[in-house]
């Protein structure tokens, strides 16, 4: 990977020139764009109206996520319930779910997040797809 370095003399790779997609916040919590809205702090599907701001980042299109984190195995980190216009109801919207260091693969779900049956959240690890063991 190349790095070129600006003018005031600091190294910044292609990524940082794009513009970083996270930020840390405080110790231990990025800032990450919003999964729900896609970044865009509008209602992804415009059910109110065309300018109603995200329900999940209130418009600002950035959520904040605890390290270290995953993607959401229920939405699979779209933020986006995957049989409605919800948000996701394991990660509130976020696409990312925070876990522990002792978490394993949920072994009700196989760390799918959803139960085989009836395709709901699965109750053991609420559709994260990992369990503390």
């Amino acid at each position: 990977m190349a790095t070129q370095f600006s003018k005031a003399g600091t190294a910044s790779s292609p990524a940082q020139k794009r513009g970083a997609k996270k930020a840390k916040v405080q110790e231990g919590t990025l800032v990450i764009d919003c999964a729900f809205c896609r970044g865009r702090g509008t209602d992804p599907f415009a059910l109110l109206s065309p300018k109603a701001l995200c329900q999940v980042c209130g418009g600002s299109g950035k959520t904040e996520v605890q390290e270290p984190h995953a993607a959401c195995a229920f939405c699979q980190g779209t933020g986006v319930h995957p049989r409605n216009r919800l948000s996701c109801p394991a990660c509130q919207g976020k696409g990312n779910i925070h876990y522990h260091a002792t978490n394993k693969r949920c072994p009700g779900c196989m760390g799918t997040g959803t139960t085989v049956e009836s395709k709901l959240v699965c109750l053991i690890c609420q559709g994260t797809g990992l369990a503390r063991q």
